[in-house]
């Protein structure tokens, strides 16, 4: 999966801007679409004006850890992983049997819009499982982000020469127009337009970038940790 969101939409936290970041548009002549294109065959693309571009493929699916797709009422959420309270969480948003993780994302983020009955933070705690998410309100223009507490799912961001937001679950995706200015995104967090980035287990810590080395020990990228 891959998303794009320009800064209106998604401001980057500072943390992830590296010094020597190498970076390139994401989406001039539609250079990331077709890259991920590339290396998804039968892939979905969608380009919503200019806020945002999303990406999705079932090309090497894991079983273990799918990826989903859904689209409600201008609200665009890709998924991947697997939620063990699925049968709880419909109870609570009133959902029928027919209702998946996805389906479950997109209500839980319009009840939380347009209700409200809980903050942010425990929206997503009340998802116990595997899983990261991007979810697009095209109405609103928002952006919500998420990874489980364990980070098991393979998720990525990162900011390219646009200073737009780049996210995908494949690394060599987000590093192709990030170049070093990209990080495992922070398990146990979530990120939302207008909040930025916080930390669902410890809503009430403040989280700060950390230095870190890459791999083969060349450069410096900012990882964005909880400080608990």
């Amino acid at each position: 999966m891959l998303a794009v969101f320009s800064k209106s939409v998604a401001k980057s936290p500072e943390g992830l801007q590296s010094p020597e970041s190498n970076s390139v548009s994401s989406l001039k002549d539609a250079f990331l679409a077709q890259h991920f294109e590339s290396l998804n065959p039968s892939s979905v693309t969608l380009n919503l004006a200019s806020s945002a571009l999303l990406a999705y493929s079932l090309h090497k699916n894991n079983p273990l850890l799918p990826r989903l797709f859904a689209v409600v009422d201008d609200i665009f959420c890709l998924f991947q992983g697997h939620i063990d309270n699925v049968a709880n969480l419909k109870q609570q948003y009133g959902l029928n049997k027919t209702a998946n993780e996805v389906t479950i994302i997109i209500e839980a983020y319009r009840t939380l819009r347009d209700r409200g009955p809980y903050p942010a933070d425990q929206v997503v705690r009340d998802f116990q499982g595997k899983f990261a998410f991007i979810l697009f309100d095209s109405s609103s223009q928002t952006a919500f982000v998420a990874s489980d507490v364990d980070g098991s799912v393979p998720f990525f961001w990162g900011i390219d020469a646009d200073e737009n937001l780049v996210l995908s679950d494949d690394t060599e995706i987000v590093s192709k127009s990030c170049g070093k200015s990209y990080a495992p995104f922070p398990k146990g967090c979530f990120f939302t337009t207008s909040g930025g980035l916080r930390s669902f287990e410890h809503p009430l810590h403040e989280l700060k970038p950390v230095p870190r080395i890459d791999s083969s020990g060349e450069g410096v990228w900012f990882n964005i940790q909880s400080g608990c």
